[in-house]
């Protein structure tokens, strides 16, 4: 499983609308509007190297009002909610 961070700079006019088309692609998991120098950020979990590369290139792209993109790919989690989780018993 290869899970990235697409960051994109999205047309202002169209931030909602590329937001809500990106949710419906298989391998996207979330799509959050953010602040800063990026309007978007999607988390892919993808089956290997290559579906990531297809999903980016050849669908995310193509939608219109995206104007730039920077692919982040992840190595390792780590995160309190997951140590969390197998720490807890019964809860």
């Amino acid at each position: 499983m290869v899970t990235s961070l697409v960051l994109l700079t999205v047309s202002r006019d169209r931030v909602n609308e590329v937001a809500e088309e990106l949710a419906e692609m298989q391998g996207v998991s979330e799509v959050y509007s953010v602040a800063g120098r990026y309007d978007l950020a999607v988390i892919i979990r993808a089956r290997d190297n290559d579906q990531l590369a297809d999903l980016v290139t050849h669908h995310m792209l193509k939608v219109r009002g995206i104007l730039t993109s920077e692919t982040l790919i992840a190595f390792r989690v780590h995160s309190r909610h997951d140590l969390e989780g197998m720490f807890s018993i019964g809860m």
